[in-house]
C-alpha cells in the first residue's frame, strides 16, 4: 500500500542535501513532497515536485541519469502558471531515498512513477522525458495510451541498442566501476563536463552534483549504468523490448523531439530511430547542444515546449 507522508519531510532517512544552506538554493524555488513506495512495511521515500494548479493540465517530468528533478527547474517555473508539473527524483537520486538493497531495474521505475500517479489521482497527462527518463516514460505510457496527451522527447533511448559508449561501457566494469563511480563521483562529474556544449555556471554544477556527495548516495548511478540491458540475459532486456514494441501504441500522440546533436552518448542516430518510430514528430535538432539540453539551450526549448502543449 503507497501511503504519503503527512507533513512535507520523511519519517525515513534525512534527505541528503540541505536545500536552505545551498548555493544553488535560488535556482531550485520549489516546495518538496515525499510519496513513500516501498512494502511490506519498509518505507522508501520518493521526492517529487507537484507545482502548479491542481486543475491544470498535468505535465510528468522525467530525468534521467546522473541528474534529477533540479534538471528541469527552469521548465517548471515556465510552465507552472498555467500547468500541474509533477517531477519525481527516482529512488538513489536527488532528495529520494537511497536504499542500498534495492534493485534499481527498469521495471522498478516504472511502477515508482505508476504510484505517484495513482497516488495523485492522474488521469490524464503529458510527458517530458531525457535520458533515462525515456525508458521509464516510455515504459508508463505504452501501459495507458488512453491517458497520454503529448510527449516531449529529449536526448534518450526507450529501444533497444548496442550503442553505449566506452566510457559508460567502463563504468560496468565490476571493480573499475565501483571505483570510478562510487569512490571519486567519477559518472557525475564527468557529466558537467561532457554533457554540455557551453560550460555550466557554478550554480548549475553545484546543484546537479549536490545529491551525490559519497559513495553511499551514489549507488543509483552506477545501478543506472548497469542496468543497460546490451544482451538477452540481462534483467531488464524484457521489459525494455516490452517498451519498444509497444511503441507503435503511441504512435498518433503529438510528439515533439527536441534533441541535442552534439551529444556524445545519445547521438543522432538515436534521434533517427524515433523519427522512424514516430514520423509525424515535430523534430528540432541543434549542432551546437550536447546532451544536457535543458542546460544548453533553456532559451529554444522554453518556448517549444510552452507552444506545442498549449498549442
Amino acid at each position: 500500500m503507497v501511503t504519503a507522508e503527512p507533513s512535507n519531510r520523511p519519517s525515513g532517512p534525512r534527505a541528503p542535501v540541505q536545500l536552505k544552506s545551498a548555493s544553488w538554493a535560488s535556482e531550485y524555488p520549489f516546495a518538496s513532497n515525499w510519496l513513500d513506495v516501498g512494502s511490506s512495511g519498509n518505507p522508501l521515500w520518493m521526492h517529487y515536485l507537484d507545482e502548479g494548479p491542481r486543475d491544470a493540465p498535468v505535465v510528468v517530468m522525467l530525468h534521467g541519469n546522473p541528474t534529477w528533478s533540479f534538471y528541469w527547474r527552469k521548465l517548471v517555473v515556465a510552465l507552472r502558471g498555467q500547468f500541474r508539473c509533477i517531477v519525481p527524483d527516482h529512488l538513489g537520486c536527488g532528495l529520494s531515498d537511497r536504499p542500498q538493497g534495492w534493485t534499481y531495474r527498469l521495471a522498478d521505475h516504472v511502477d515508482n512513477v505508476q504510484k505517484l500517479l495513482g497516488h495523485l489521482e492522474v488521469k490524464r497527462f503529458s510527458m517530458v522525458v531525457h535520458d533515462w527518463g525515456g525508458a521509464i516514460g516510455m515504459g508508463v505510457a505504452t501501459e495507458r495510451p488512453a491517458d497520454v496527451q503529448k510527449l516531449v522527447i529529449t536526448n534518450t533511448a526507450a529501444f533497444r541498442s548496442q550503442d553505449i559508449p566506452l566510457s559508460i561501457a567502463s563504468c560496468r566494469i565490476p571493480v573499475f566501476g565501483k571505483w570510478a563511480v562510487l569512490g571519486f563521483n567519477g559518472f557525475a562529474v564527468a557529466a558537467t563536463i561532457r554533457a554540455v556544449e557551453k560550460k555550466l555556471s557554478p550554480a548549475a554544477r553545484a546543484g546537479l552534483l549536490a545529491p551525490y556527495g559519497n559513495a553511499h548516495d551514489r549507488l543509483a548511478t552506477l545501478r543506472f549504468v548497469e542496468d543497460i540491458p546490451m544482451k538477452a540475459s540481462h534483467p531488464s532486456w524484457e521489459r525494455l523490448k516490452q517498451v519498444e514494441e509497444k511503441l507503435p501504441v503511441l504512435a498518433e500522440k503529438p510528439m515533439l523531439l527536441l534533441w541535442g546533436d552534439a551529444d556524445f552518448c545519445f547521438t543522432p542516430k538515436f534521434r533517427a530511430t524515433w523519427q522512424r518510430h514516430f514520423p509525424k514528430a515535430d523534430v528540432h535538432a541543434w549542432t551546437d547542444v550536447g546532451h544536457y539540453v535543458m542546460e544548453d539551450a533553456p532559451e529554444r526549448v522554453l518556448p517549444l515546449v510552452e507552444k506545442f502543449l498549449t498549442s
